[in-house]
């Protein structure tokens, strides 16, 4: 049985502040006969000032980074039974939660194929992209990657959705689809691009998929992920939550090439593999 963390009235000068502050929080609440416990955002102020540390500007960043950017720390990490792991969800407007949840992170299955695709991005779009995030949602955004992973016709709706969900709080969606299908059907498709060192993990699903029902409750929610891979090939997966777990319902690997690139051998593949779909 996992022992409460020591009390650290003044921080590590070489601890990371954003540490500092998330692991005196997690001290003042955590027992180890609870499997979740909430928290607000004035704690994060409270905290700070007792640990005699300069609170960020941005408070929502030291969330952001423990949700898919870094580890949280050791000292929070070892209360975790096996199998087991700490996240951090929204529990209403300023109130957080960390929960135990099974351990799961999404990355790349490097088994599967890869399909190549014709780069339609503009050449001016690839020139002037920001940052990874930004390029990879132009590059599946020019190239109707969601259209082809899914099956379906969709359309852009918005970028950076920002908008408030009933008992989570304030989320943000990278970008928003809306598509139909041939029977006409409806979809609603939140799309979550990671590039650098981000992480995907169950918490962003949840509230995507939360979002979706409660803003756009007529249509069919299909939750995706698209990250970077090695020599810039891009993983699309489709997502939901199941007994408060992440589950992948498919993934596919696609590349952006020039069509010379995508040669007859290629296409023969791809039409076998259609072919012994059915």
């Amino acid at each position: 049985m996992a022992k409460k963390t020591g009390k650290q009235p003044v921080p590590n000068k070489g601890k990371n502040r954003y540490d500092s502050i998330i692991e005196k929080i997690f001290d003042n609440h955590y027992s180890a006969k609870n499997n979740s416990f909430d928290f607000t955002r004035e704690e994060f102020e409270h905290t700070a000032t007792k640990l005699g540390i300069k609170l960020p500007k941005n408070i929502g960043d030291v969330l952001y980074s423990f949700r898919y950017r870094k580890d949280l720390p050791a000292a929070i990490t070892k209360t975790a039974p096996e199998g087991r792991e700490w996240i951090i969800e929204g529990a209403g407007r300023a109130k957080y939660r960390f929960r135990l949840a099974s351990a799961n992170r999404i990355v790349p299955n490097q088994s599967l194929v890869t399909i190549k695709v014709p780069d339609s991005t503009p050449e001016i779009i690839t020139a002037y992209a920001q940052s990874d995030e930004q390029a990879l949602l132009a590059k599946v955004r020019y190239n109707r990657l969601i259209d082809v992973f899914l099956g379906i016709t969709t359309y852009s709706l918005q970028n950076h959705l920002r908008t408030t969900v009933t008992d989570i709080g304030q989320i943000e969606i990278d970008e928003i689809y809306v598509g139909v299908d041939k029977f006409g059907r409806q979809f609603v498709i939140p799309v979550q691009a990671k590039g650098g060192t981000d992480k995907h993990g169950v918490v962003q699903t949840q509230q995507d998929i939360a979002c979706c029902a409660e803003k756009f409750p007529t249509l069919i929610c299909r939750a995706i992920s698209a990250q970077f891979m090695n020599d810039d090939k891009i993983a699309l997966f489709e997502l939901t939550v199941e007994d408060g777990d992440i589950k992948v319902v498919e993934e596919r690997h696609y590349q952006l090439v020039a069509s010379s690139q995508i040669t007859p051998a290629d296409l023969k593949a791809y039409n076998s593999r259609q072919t012994s779909s059915h």
